[in-house]
This record gives C-alpha cells, structure tokens and sequence, in this order.
C-alpha cells in the first residue's frame, strides 16, 4: 500500500466477450503498452492475462483498474482446451469486481453476443456493455444494436470505444476508476501486468507464430519457454521451443531454408526488448508433440482446469 485508502480505489474488470471481440487490443490501449497478444485467429487468448491501468480523477483520488482479458467464449465444446478457456473465461468473471462485456459494433449482437449476455444472470456481478470497433459503423446502427442488448439484459452502463483510434477510451476507463471499490492499490504503480517473462515471451513469440501463418497452420500450436537466462552484461539469452501436432506441420513453420522461424524469431525478440527495456537474445525450436493440447502440466502453467 503506498496511499491511504481513502484516497485510493482500486478492483478488478473483467473483460468478456465473444471470441475476436476485440478484448485484447482493447486491453493492451487501456493499459498502454503490450500485455496480451493478438492475433485474426478466435480465441488466441488462452489464459487470464492481467493489465494494470492508472486513473487520476479529477477530485484528487487516484484509481488502480485491473483489467482481466479472458478467452472468448463460444458454444462449441468439442475439445478440452476450448472447454477449459471458456471456464476460466467466466471464472475471471466471477473474481471480478465489475464485468465489462464487449461486442464487436461490426459484427452486430448476434448469437455468439447473445450467448454471453445470456450467461451473465449467473455471475451476480455488475455490467457494463461496451460495443467496440464503432469506427467500422454508422451511428443509427449502433444505437439500434445498443436498444437490442440492453433489452436482453440490464447493464449499468453502455459504452461506445474504438480500441484501434482510442475513441471513448477515457470515457470508459473514468467510469470505471469511479465505480470501483476504494481502498488501497493492489499493484506498484509502475507495474503493467503480473504475467511472468517466461510465459509473456512465449506468449508473443505465439503471437507471430499466429500472424505470419494464420492461413496455413491450425490451430494447434503452442510455444514453451524452456530456458530464461540472465547475462552478466544485462542481457537475457530466452530459448523458445514451437509445438506442432504433426511432422508435416514442421517445415511449415520453419520456412525455406529456416527464413520462416527466423521472421517469426526476429519480430518477437524486437517486441520482447521494447517491454523488457534491454537487449534480448532470442533462439527458437520446432517440434512435434502431437497430444500437447492433452498435456496437463501444460494446461497449470496457462491457469486452466485441465479436468473440464
């Protein structure tokens, strides 16, 4: 604690939604700087990811808002992973403070909206709708689609943001400063996130992984940290290793003549070295594994219950 309570609020949002809902872009502007990876692929997210923004409100009190990206959730159940993201999704709801539900303006509030809308009546925590990527449509549509949601349930406020131009981001972000709890601050005033640099580095390496062969590798991948070493000239040697299910799926991330893996190595190490503010030496290795999505260690690391 480093301010009195009274003059301090601080609590957690959690940040719900459909999968490609826009979550994490809406997090990473929130928070200002890069704390969750994404990516044109649904539910890139796979684990709670928690970015840590600071409001000063204009009658002194300073917020501390915590903000909870989940995965998007869906109602397709076939496999373990999907089942477990999706808990943990409305679990992250359940923790929180206050629930942030995002639509996608573009898309309209459909089924999959409806869907998530439809599941908030068991959490027993105040909402808030937010339609995102309101550049993307006209006015009297938006209010139309805002019409249709609060019908459907009785959120406490609705906000219009575009996470890609920063519209109604201030407007949301003091709303919530305002509507959390007062009490004294949860994190150091500097911290953006609690994820650890293991995880984070695998997590944008996976994110590259997912931009440069979104068209031409399932779903099934998944990067591991193996290594974080810290050198004695202050820099960090990071060993990253690639998991695909299949040998076929080998070379595809590797490239012609390794050219892939060394562009997907050469973008996250320059990421990796704006957040950790030094110099990062990045190595990176495919393999195969084919039941990795079955791994239950695995499954610790990302915070999901592997028995769903």
């Amino acid at each position: 604690m480093t301010e009195p309570a009274d003059n301090t609020r601080a609590g957690f949002v959690a940040l719900l939604g459909a999968p490609n809902a826009g979550k994490s872009t809406l997090l990473n502007a929130l928070v200002g700087g890069k704390v969750s990876i994404v990516s044109p692929k649904a539910q890139t997210t796979r684990t709670r990811v928690l970015g840590i923004a600071m409001r000063d409100l204009p009658d002194g009190t300073r917020a501390q808002i915590a903000f909870v990206d989940t995965p998007g959730i869906h109602g397709r159940r076939q496999r373990r992973l999907e089942r477990a993201m999706v808990r943990a999704a409305w679990q992250g709801a359940a923790d929180a403070d206050l629930v942030a539900v995002l639509v996608d303006a573009a898309r309209g509030f459909g089924d999959e909206a409806r869907a998530v809308v439809a599941g908030l009546r068991d959490i027993g925590k105040p909402c808030v709708l937010v339609f995102n990527k309101i550049d993307l449509i006209r006015r009297d549509k938006l209010l139309a689609l805002s019409a249709a949601a609060n019908a459907a349930y009785a959120f406490e406020r609705t906000f219009m943001v575009s996470a890609k131009t920063g519209n109604g981001l201030d407007d949301f972000a003091d709303w919530l400063a305002t509507a959390l709890p007062a009490g004294p601050l949860l994190y150091p005033e500097d911290q953006l996130t609690d994820m650890p640099l293991r995880l984070l580095a695998a997590e944008i390496v996976r994110e590259q992984v997912f931009l440069q062969l979104h068209d031409e590798l399932p779903y099934e991948a998944a990067v591991e940290t193996e290594a974080w070493t810290e050198r004695p000239d202050g820099s960090a040697r990071v060993d990253c290793a690639v998991f695909v299910m299949r040998e076929s799926q080998r070379p595809i991330v590797l490239g012609e003549g390794g050219a892939r893996i060394k562009m997907i190595g050469s973008r996250a190490r320059k990421q990796l070295i704006d957040i950790v503010d030094r110099p990062v030496h990045l190595f990176l290795t495919v393999k195969v594994k084919e039941r990795w999505a079955e791994d239950r260690i695995r499954y610790g690391e990302w915070g999901l219950d592997y028995d769903v």
